[in-house]
């Protein structure tokens, strides 16, 4: 593995725990070289998966571009980049689970947004107001109502 700082290719491994409910593992590595440290994921290669995009298009999922996402749209409404992992890491096995060999982006926008709704309610309605292409007011207030009316039925 190579050092992001320097590009030496010899590090030891620091630390070593579970990420992802079990489906990766985070290590934790010193750059013998520079001593910079660095994170790196280690997870089970899985078989090709391509998305279908809204103009019919096709392109292999890409699970750090949908962390990506996550992390620019609703990031600071989450605790920590693992919180965003643990989300993204639940997503692909939900994907895969489907035993398809391609998934259109809305299915991948909703499993999102059905993982957000659990952990921040303004970290969904923001994702929901991008992934939804929001065009009024009235769009924005359906999704806060429907919210309100889950926290009400929970609460009642």
């Amino acid at each position: 593995m190579k050092c992001p700082q320097c590009h030496g290719a010899e590090s030891k491994v620091i630390e070593s725990r579970d990420a992802a409910d079990g489906e990766a593992i985070r290590r934790r590595r010193e750059c013998l070289h520079c001593q910079q440290r660095f994170t790196t994921y280690e997870r089970v290669e899985r078989p090709n998966l391509a998305v279908i995009k809204k103009d019919g298009s096709r392109e292999l999922f890409d699970r750090s571009k949908l962390f990506g996402a996550i992390h620019r749209s609703v990031g600071k409404f989450l605790t920590s980049d693992l919180e965003i992992e643990e989300i993204v890491a639940r997503v692909e096995n939900a994907l895969y689970g489907l035993g398809a060999q391609e998934v259109p982006s809305r299915q991948i926008g909703d499993l999102i947004s059905e993982e957000l709704a659990k952990r921040n309610e303004v970290a969904y309605v923001r994702f929901a107001s991008v992934y939804r292409e929001f065009k009024d007011i009235e769009e924005f207030q359906a999704v806060l109502n429907q919210l309100r009316d889950k926290t009400l039925h929970k609460e009642g």
